[in-house]
């Protein structure tokens, strides 16, 4: 198992969405109840041009574990696309005391990888990449309802210090 820097290359991505992304949300869709997908757009498409747009920026990184190997496929990336982890910076301002972060936006391991280690794996991957730049706290945000994920995030040493509220404002 080798974990790679997705390419900011339009098939590299397109199949990153199709084979990994997209599974993902469509399970969170299933079992998360504040997790919806549009359905009234091309998903693929619009998700793909969006990452592209990311991978392009300077503080933005998508890692993806790929099994096995073969002939170069879509966009440099061959063998099966097995998970992945994306990251962004989240810069302090000047006026507060607290260091820059780099954010976990989602993790995902494909079913049959889970229980490997790919998590701690791509955890480990971050946090190097937040060592190169010069943040040292890493920060993730998780649904409440997500209980294997609250799991595996406290396995890894992540802890809650806040807790983010919603309230649709026709509900006020």
């Amino acid at each position: 198992m080798e974990i790679r820097r997705l390419p900011a290359d339009e098939a590299a991505v397109r199949r990153y969405v199709e084979e990994l992304w997209l599974p993902y949300h469509r399970h969170l869709e299933a079992t998360v109840d504040a997790h919806a997908l549009a359905d009234d757009i091309d998903l693929v498409a619009e998700e793909a041009e969006f990452r592209l747009d990311l991978l392009e920026t300077e503080h933005h990184r998508t890692w993806v574990a790929v099994e096995g190997t073969g002939e170069r496929s879509k966009g440099g990336l061959d063998g099966e696309l097995v998970g992945f982890v994306t990251a962004d910076v989240d810069e302090s301002p000047t006026v507060f005391d607290r260091p820059d972060r780099l954010v976990v936006g989602d993790i995902y391991v494909r079913g049959p990888y889970r229980g490997r280690g790919l998590a701690r794996e791509f955890i480990d991957r971050v946090a190097e990449r937040a060592r190169e730049i010069g943040c040292s706290e890493l920060a993730l945000d998780v649904h409440v309802d997500n209980e294997r994920a609250l799991s595996a995030y406290e396995a890894l040493g992540f802890r809650t210090e806040r807790r983010q509220m919603t309230v649709g404002v026709d509900e006020l």
